[in-house]
């Protein structure tokens, strides 16, 4: 274990200028004292590493010092495998690039892990879409990528949902997050995270001003900021319904972003199954139509109120000649 975790410093390090030991320890699971036991055991090994100490200090190779790692387990090379299956390539460019890099992979890798490693391209296959989800929009990242990784602010202009206007906006890009094959931008404006959906920005200049990040925010940190706030709704409707069991499974499917308690909680013992929701607004509640008689609201009032004129709305519709 201690081997793996010197080897995992000296890649990390490798790959940065400097990463504070407390960064180093919450990736690698450990204690800081750990680590710096560990800096100590790879300087002892002839490996040129040092500390700085301070507010912006942290651990780092003098530069210029490399070094050839090419010993992979059985498990490492399938997972580098997997890889290949993951559609956020081919949205970036990287396809072919990809597909070269794990050639060069496959030829360096120990001769014994590789026929795993190849079956695993074959027999692995990630698709990141959702169900019923439609097919994704096109969506050209080149300019976006750019400012991501030449740190420099952007101008865009942007389409909220619900809207016809796009709206102008400068913002601080930490970098492009995909989620269930939806691209996004994270990104500061006026020194707050924002999220934009990358489908429904309209335009995108990169301006000559340097990007200005919040201090110590990664893009990691400033996404899980911003997926509490959209999954946590603290202002949603609770609804309560019941559903008929032989239509459970295919209703939890259906409404998982919107369940307010775990799937392991439900009672699945009778004839209707009682399942707790969360909307932010009542209008959303509509949504619960598309089940027909499967599914029954019990509360509250002004839901069921809801349901019933948007059906009275219907009926009049479709009496119509």
């Amino acid at each position: 274990m201690k081997s793996e975790r010197l080897l995992s410093i000296l890649l990390l390090l490798q790959t940065r200028d400097q990463v504070p030991a407390h960064e180093l320890a919450a990736r690698l699971e450990v204690s800081e004292r750990t680590i710096y036991r560990d800096v100590e055991s790879l300087s002892a090994a002839g490996v040129p590493v040092y500390t700085e100490r301070g507010r912006h200090g942290g651990i780092r190779l003098l530069p210029g010092f490399r070094t050839d790692v090419t010993g992979l387990t059985a498990d490492e090379s399938r997972a580098l495998f997997v890889l290949a299956a993951q559609g956020a390539h081919e949205a970036l460019g990287l396809d072919s690039a990809l597909g070269s890099a794990l050639r060069k992979v496959m030829a360096a890798l120990p001769a014994p892990h590789r026929p795993a490693a190849e079956v695993t391209s074959r027999r692995i296959l990630v698709d990141a879409t959702r169900w019923w989800g439609g097919e994704a929009k096109a969506v050209d990242l080149d300019i976006l990528q750019d400012a991501v990784f030449t740190d420099r602010r952007l101008r865009l202009r942007y389409r909220h949902s619900g809207t016809t206007d796009p709206r102008t906006y400068t913002v601080d890009p930490y970098g492009l997050v995909a989620k269930a094959g939806v691209w996004y931008l994270v990104a500061d404006r006026r020194g707050r995270p924002q999220l934009f959906r990358a489908d429904r920005i309209q335009s995108a200049k990169q301006l000559a001003d340097p990007v200005q990040r919040r201090p110590g925010v990664e893009l990691a940190d400033a996404w899980q900021v911003l997926r509490r706030q959209v999954e946590e709704r603290p202002d949603g409707i609770e609804v309560v319904v019941r559903v008929r069991r032989d239509w459970i499974d295919f209703f939890l499917r259906l409404a998982a972003a919107q369940l307010a308690a775990p799937q392991e909680e439900l009672d699945l013992s009778g004839e209707w199954v009682t399942v707790r929701l969360t909307y932010n607004q009542l209008a959303a509640t509509c949504h619960l139509l598309m089940f027909s008689d499967r599914v029954e609201v019990l509360s509250p009032p002004e839901v069921r109120a809801q349901l019933r004129e948007a059906l009275a709305s219907l009926t009049a519709l479709y009496a119509a000649p």
